[in-house]
C-alpha cells in the first residue's frame, strides 16, 4: 500500500500540457490527510485542484468508528467497498501528479523505505479517485485515493511489502494518457488502464527517512516544506 508520495515540483508541470499549474501551497511530500493537487474533467474541461490524500478524511470519521486508511483502493474490489464504490461508478476520475512514490523493502531484514520513480526521472502520474465533502460552512472540499492493482509478478513491485504479504502497486498513468484516462466513458473502459507499468522504464533506490533533529526546522531543511509560500 503506497501511503506517501513525493509530489511533483511547482516548476516541473510542463509535461501534462492540459493542465494549470496548481496556485496553492503543498508538501514535498504527501501523507494521509495531506493537501495536493489533483487533475480532474470538469464540464468537458481540466482543472487542477487541490485535495486532500485519503479518500475518507480522519476528520470524517465518526468518533466511535475505529479510523481506518483509505489512501488506496483495490482495483479488484472498487466497485464493492463503500469508500469508494460510489466515485467509481460515477467515474469520478483524477489524475495525481508526482515525482516518486514510496514503498518499504525488507529485503535486509528490516523495513527500509525505498523511493520509486520512472528511470528518466521525468514527471509522471497516478491514477486515481475523487470525492466531494460539504463543509459546515457550505463550501466543498476534495479527498483521493489512489488506485492499486496486484503486482505479485512484477520484477520491481514484488520486492516491496512484508514478505508473505500480497504485493500491490499504484496505477501509473502517462502524461500523454491522461486525457484519455480522465475521459473514460464506462467503468469497463476505466478497468482497461488498471494494469502494471514496465518495470524497465522504473527506477528504485533506498531513501531512508532523515533521522529527526530536535530543533525547529525551516523551509530550507524541513522534507515536509511546503512548495510554495
Amino acid at each position: 500500500m503506497c501511503t506517501s508520495y513525493e509530489s511533483n515540483e511547482y516548476d516541473r508541470f510542463e509535461a501534462f500540457t492540459l493542465f494549470a499549474p496548481p496556485a496553492f501551497p503543498y508538501k514535498r511530500e504527501i501523507y494521509k490527510d495531506y493537501v495536493a493537487p489533483v487533475f480532474r474533467r470538469v464540464d468537458d474541461g481540466w482543472q487542477t485542484t487541490a485535495a486532500t490524500f485519503g479518500m475518507v478524511p480522519r476528520a470524517r470519521i465518526p468518533s466511535h468508528v475505529r479510523p481506518y486508511d483509505t489512501m488506496n483502493a483495490r482495483a479488484e474490489s472498487i466497485g464493492e467497498k463503500r469508500s469508494f464504490s460510489a466515485a467509481w461508478s460515477r467515474l469520478q476520475l483524477c489524475v495525481i501528479p508526482c515525482r516518486s512514490f514510496f514503498e518499504p523493502n525488507y529485503e535486509t531484514g528490516k523495513a527500509v523505505r525505498w523511493r520509486i520513480g520512472l528511470a528518466d526521472d521525468r514527471p509522471t502520474s497516478i491514477a486515481g479517485l475523487w470525492r466531494a465533502w460539504e463543509n459546515p460552512d457550505g463550501s466543498v472540499s476534495l479527498s483521493f485515493t489512489m488506485l492499486t492493482v496486484n503486482a505479485d509478478d512484477h520484477p520491481l513491485m514484488r520486492r516491496f511489502h512484508k514478505p508473505g504479504d500480497e504485493k500491490r502497486s499504484v496505477v501509473i498513468i502517462r502524461p500523454d494518457a491522461c486525457e484519455d484516462w480522465l475521459r473514460c466513458r464506462s467503468t469497463d473502459e476505466a478497468r482497461s488502464f488498471l494494469q502494471l507499468y514496465p518495470a524497465d522504464e522504473m527506477l528504485a533506490e533506498a531513501l531512508p527517512l532523515p533521522p529527526r533533529i530536535a530543533r525547529p526546522a525551516s523551509n530550507d531543511d524541513d522534507p515536509q516544506a511546503s512548495l510554495l509560500d
